[in-house]
C-alpha cells in the first residue's frame, strides 16, 4: 500500500515505476473499505456517504438527482452491465449530463496554464516539477463535478483561443475503442495528450482508470515531462448524492534528467477523514527528496524545501504555489468561471470548425435546462453516428482523423496499452490561413453541428 506518511515513500527509495503504480491499485481497491455499505434489499448495492458513518447509510440511498421510478429502474438495466467497462457500451440519460463534452473538459485543464509557463521560465530544476505537478493537480477541483460530460462523435473537434496567448485542439480520434487527442501551445510550452478511459462497472459505482498518455515539452531548455495520473471512483451514481475520490499517486516525470515528482492522493475515510489532501516530494534523479509538496486539491498547494530525510529545513516556511479561483455560487453545474468561458463563443476563433463541440444541439439544450430536447438530439447524434459508420464501411474506406495523427508507438501503461496520436501541425496551417485572409465573419453565423466524414447518412 502506498504510504499515508510521504516520508516511507522517500525512505522506500522508489523501487521502480510500475512497483509504485501497483502499490496505488492496491490502496485503490481498499480505499473504500472505510466506507459506508447499504444493502437495502438490492443485491450487491453499495451506498457510500463520504461525510457519515454506517447508520445514515439508508438515507443517503435515497439522495441524489434521480427521482425514484427512475432510479429503480436503471438500477435493474445496469446489473446486467456490473464487471463490464462500460465506456461506450450504454446510453445514458441526460439527467446525469453536463453541457460539456469529453473535449471540452480536456480544455478546461488549462485554466492555471500559467504554471507551465513559470516552469519553463524557472532555473531551478526541481521548482520546474514544483509548477508543473500543481498545474496537473489544479484539474481536480473541476474534476469533482458529479455530472458526465458527453461522449464526442467520432471527428468532432473543439477548439479555445483567447485564453492568455494559449491554442487548443482537441479531436476524437476514434469511437471504439473512445479515444481523443489534444494540444495545447503558446510560447513556453507545448501540451501533448492521448486520451483513452477504461472503466469497471461495480453497481452503484464506477472505477476509472486513465489509460492515456500526456507529455507537455517546455521550450526554452526542451524539458519533457511524463504523466501518470491515479485511477478515480466514481460513488452513488444511481442511489445517493454522486461524488468522486481519487486515491492512488500521481507521478510526474522529467524524462530529460530522470527527477521526478509523487504525490499521494489521500483516500477519503470514516466522515470525511484525509479527503481531498495530497502529499509527497519532488525527487532528483538518484531518489533523493528536495521539496515537499502538501495541500488539498481542491484548495491550494504548498512547498517547502526539506533535507535527505524529508523533514523541511530548518528556518523555512510552507510556500503557496497554487490557489484555487474563486467559483460562481451555487451554480447549477458546479462550473468555475473558467468553464463557462468553455462554453462560450468567446473563446471560440474566427470561423470555427463545424465540428466543434459547442455546436452540438444535445449539449445546447441541455444548458438551457431543456433535458427533453436534450435526449432527443442526443439519440439523433448517435443514430447519425451509427450511419455514417455504416456508409463508411459500404464504401471500404477508414476514418482518418484531421488533426491528429496514428503514429507507431504504442506506450504501456499501468492499465494496458495505448496507441498514441501526434499533432500533425495542421490546425496551425488552417488557423493562420484564416487569421490571414480578409473574410469577413457575419455575428451569429456559426455552422450545423456536422463533424462527418460522408454524406448520405441515410444510407444502410
Amino acid at each position: 500500500m502506498a504510504p499515508n506518511d510521504p516520508k516511507q515513500a522517500a525512505a522506500s527509495g522508489g523501487g521502480g515505476f510500475f512497483a509504485s503504480i501497483a502499490s496505488s491499485l492496491s490502496n485503490f481497491g481498499s480505499a473504500m473499505s472505510k466506507s459506508v455499505n447499504g444493502m437495502m434489499g438490492y443485491e450487491g448495492l453499495e451506498v457510500i456517504n463520504p461525510e457519515g458513518g454506517t447508520e445514515d447509510a439508508e438515507e443517503e440511498a435515497k439522495k441524489g438527482r434521480w427521482k425514484q421510478e427512475d432510479r429503480d429502474s436503471y438500477w435493474k438495466m445496469m446489473q446486467n452491465y456490473v464487471g463490464s467497462d462500460i465506456t461506450s457500451m450504454v446510453t445514458l440519460p441526460v439527467i446525469i449530463f453536463e453541457p460539456m463534452t469529453m473535449l471540452q473538459k480536456m480544455a478546461e485543464l488549462m485554466e492555471y496554464s500559467y504554471l507551465l509557463d513559470m516552469a519553463d521560465k524557472t532555473e531551478d530544476p526541481y521548482m520546474r516539477l514544483v509548477y508543473a505537478s500543481s498545474f496537473f493537480i489544479s484539474v481536480y477541483y473541476a474534476y469533482q463535478r458529479t455530472w458526465k460530460p458527453f461522449n464526442p462523435i467520432l471527428g468532432e473537434t473543439y477548439e479555445m483561443v483567447n485564453h492568455g496567448d494559449l491554442t487548443f485542439i482537441a479531436e476524437q480520434v476514434s469511437h471504439h475503442p473512445p479515444m481523443s487527442a489534444g494540444h495545447a501551445e503558446n510560447d513556453y510550452f507545448t501540451y501533448d495528450v492521448t486520451s483513452k478511459l477504461k472503466t469497471k462497472f461495480l453497481g452503484n459505482s464506477v472505477d476509472v482508470y486513465p489509460v492515456g498518455r500526456t507529455r507537455v515539452t517546455l521550450k526554452k531548455d526542451g524539458v519533457v515531462l511524463d504523466l501518470v495520473p491515479p485511477p478515480t471512483k466514481v460513488s452513488n451514481l444511481i442511489f445517493g448524492r454522486t461524488w468522486i475520490d481519487s486515491p492512488g499517486e500521481m507521478i510526474l516525470t522529467n524524462l530529460t534528467t530522470g527527477d521526478k515528482v509523487v504525490l499521494y492522493f489521500q483516500p477519503c475515510g470514516w466522515f470525511g477523514a484525509g479527503r481531498y489532501e495530497v502529499d509527497g516530494y519532488v525527487y532528483n534523479s538518484a531518489d533523493e527528496p528536495k521539496i515537499l509538496m502538501t495541500g488539498k486539491w481542491n484548495e491550494v498547494m504548498s512547498y517547502q524545501v526539506c533535507d535527505l530525510e524529508g523533514e523541511p529545513i530548518p528556518g523555512t516556511e510552507p510556500k503557496e504555489v497554487w490557489r484555487v479561483a474563486d467559483a460562481p455560487k451555487k451554480d447549477k453545474f458546479q462550473y468555475t468561471h473558467f468553464a463557462h468561458k468553455i462554453n462560450s463563443f468567446d473563446t471560440a476563433p474566427k470561423k470555427l470548425l463545424a465540428s466543434d463541440s459547442r455546436l452540438r444541439p444535445d449539449r445546447m439544450a441541455l444548458e438551457k435546462g431543456d433535458l427533453s430536447t436534450s435526449g432527443y438530439e442526443k439519440s439523433s447524434l448517435e443514430e447519425r453516428q451509427r450511419a455514417e459508420k455504416r456508409n463508411r464501411e459500404a464504401k471500404n474506406h477508414k476514418f482518418t482523423p484531421r488533426w491528429f495523427d496514428l503514429t507507431d508507438e504504442v506506450t504501456t501503461t499501468p492499465w494496458g496499452e495505448l496507441e498514441v496520436y501526434q499533432y500533425n501541425g495542421k490546425y496551425a496551417e488552417h488557423r493562420a490561413a484564416i487569421d490571414s485572409s480578409e473574410c469577413i465573419e457575419e455575428p451569429d453565423s456559426r455552422p450545423d453541428f456536422s463533424p462527418w466524414q460522408y454524406d448520405n447518412l441515410d444510407a444502410e
